[in-house]
């Protein structure tokens, strides 16, 4: 029943005006934070985890800014999925760091472009496919209508979805050794046992993947930092190069450099966080939550 309202509600909001779809999502968002909701409580704690040398009152202040953004997220990623890609081309208003991601790819290595929960990373196959071929690692949800819905959604031209197991990781560095793009969202938890150390993120021990680490040293590809800040009107793109030790052999090293630079990109724009993300969970010490 849960999943069948869900898929309702996608479906409503997907043919909605991306700044109507906005204005209910900030709504929701306000409701979240005034109700005390789980997605509240973890967004204070991640917060004070992180940012120690802030005052209880900026935390505050930053942890209401955030769950207004997850919000306006929730709302207009529907709306995103619906459109075409020269629709979602003419929203995105100012792109930073092209030349990198040209550079990258015309070493033929293939690029991994990490794309952390910073603002809405569903805008980004539209930009990246017009340089290259792109397939994304996907985690499938339970529900079989729901995750066929959400695959039809994000089906784009020139753009793949790879399961989060071994035959997606495959079809990755496939992807890789033909130069072409892969997209990972490298802030999510794995699964206990199942490719993942911990290193600090933001200062915190965090269970992280070692997904990235294991493709580069199997193919030697590049990798760029990549996220899509909202904006008025639309969308603000930024790429950037990642820490030099993401290639380091050591994959301790290599996994805290990925960490630092996800925590670079988060920095300039901390509001459009997924804070609610249970990001400490799996770790070996006791959970926050």
């Amino acid at each position: 029943m849960k999943d069948a309202i869900i898929l309702m509600l996608l479906k409503l909001l997907g043919n909605l005006p991306l700044a109507v779809a906005q204005v209910l999502g900030t709504g929701v968002g306000w409701l979240m934070w005034c109700a005390g909701s789980r997605a509240a409580r973890v967004t204070k704690t991640n917060l004070a985890l992180c940012y120690t040398g802030m005052s209880a009152a900026e935390r505050r202040k930053l942890a209401r800014q955030s769950l207004l953004e997850s919000g306006r997220l929730a709302a207009e990623i529907p709306v995103v999925w619906r459109r075409s890609n020269a629709w979602l081309q003419k929203k995105i208003k100012t792109v930073h760091g092209s030349d990198l991601l040209s550079a990258a790819l015309a070493k033929r290595r293939g690029v991994i472009v990490l794309t952390p929960h910073l603002g809405d990373w569903e805008v980004l196959p539209a930009l990246l496919t017009l340089h290259s071929p792109l397939i994304a690692l996907y985690q499938p949800p339970k529900d079989k209508a729901l995750d066929e819905y959400i695959q039809h959604a994000r089906r784009r031209p020139d753009t793949q979805l790879a399961a989060t197991n071994r035959r997606g990781v495959a079809a990755l560095t496939k992807a890789l050794r033909a130069g072409q793009i892969a997209g990972i969202l490298p802030d999510q938890v794995p699964d206990a046992g199942n490719g993942g150390i911990e290193v600090p993120f933001c200062g915190e021990p965090a269970l992280t993947m070692t997904l990235v680490h294991k493709l580069i040293q199997r193919t030697e590809c590049e990798v760029l930092l990549t996220y899509v800040l909202r904006v008025k009107g639309g969308f603000e793109v930024v790429i950037s190069r990642c820490d030099d030790s993401i290639y380091s052999d050591d994959t301790y090293e290599s996994v805290a450099a990925m960490n630092r630079t996800i925590a670079r990109a988060v920095a300039t724009a901390p509001a459009q966080y997924q804070w609610e993300y249970k990001r400490f969970k799996g770790r070996e010490q006791v959970e926050p939550y």
